[in-house]
């Protein structure tokens, strides 16, 4: 079993395109991609931590059966654009605000939002967020794992600590992965 992490997919949110400048033609074609490129990722047997803000403007329905293509036993970590449907998929393994885990050694305090301080920073503990859509300079050891800075896609804890000066983004002009 695989741990990925992920946030701001913001399915359904044809606002997005334009707000985080994503490079697709419509909201159907963003949501397919994020779609193909988490199952593409993320195998049936892997869990995924999506750190917030996974849908908007959908039916409950709707995104009932998107959470429900998606591989994965699937986490969310509320963000602000979660409302009480998105927080109530029956799809989710857990609900919550914040979450604290260790990861192959690693501490990861986990939050919609960036923290200036968060618990064992000084011990070497991630923080990992979303909400900025990769807006914000980081603090040392504070990651954004949303999708607008990992090419639509989750992520492993190896590929968010590699690091920054080594990390190969898409060429310009094709489709991220």
């Amino acid at each position: 079993m695989t741990v990925y992490f992920t946030s701001d997919t913001h399915f359904g949110h044809g606002g997005a395109r334009g707000r985080f400048r994503r490079p697709f033609d419509s909201t159907a074609e963003m949501d397919a991609a994020m779609e193909a490129n988490w199952n593409a990722t993320v195998g049936p047997g892997d869990e995924v931590w999506h750190l917030g803000d996974f849908a908007l403007h959908m039916r409950p329905d709707a995104m009932a059966e998107l959470l429900g293509r998606l591989n994965g036993t699937k986490h969310l970590i509320a963000g602000n654009n979660d409302g009480p449907a998105t927080l109530a998929l029956p799809g989710w393994a857990s609900v919550q605000h914040y979450a604290e885990l260790t990861l192959d050694g690693v501490d990861l305090v986990m939050c919609h939002y960036a923290f200036r301080s968060w618990n064992g920073m000084h011990r070497k503990a991630l923080n990992l967020h979303g909400h900025s859509h990769g807006q914000l300079k980081p603090q040392p050891r504070q990651i954004d794992v949303g999708v607008d800075v990992w090419n639509f896609r989750p992520v492993t804890l190896a590929e968010l600590t590699v690091p920054r000066q080594r990390r190969k983004k898409a060429p310009e002009g094709e489709t991220p992965p």
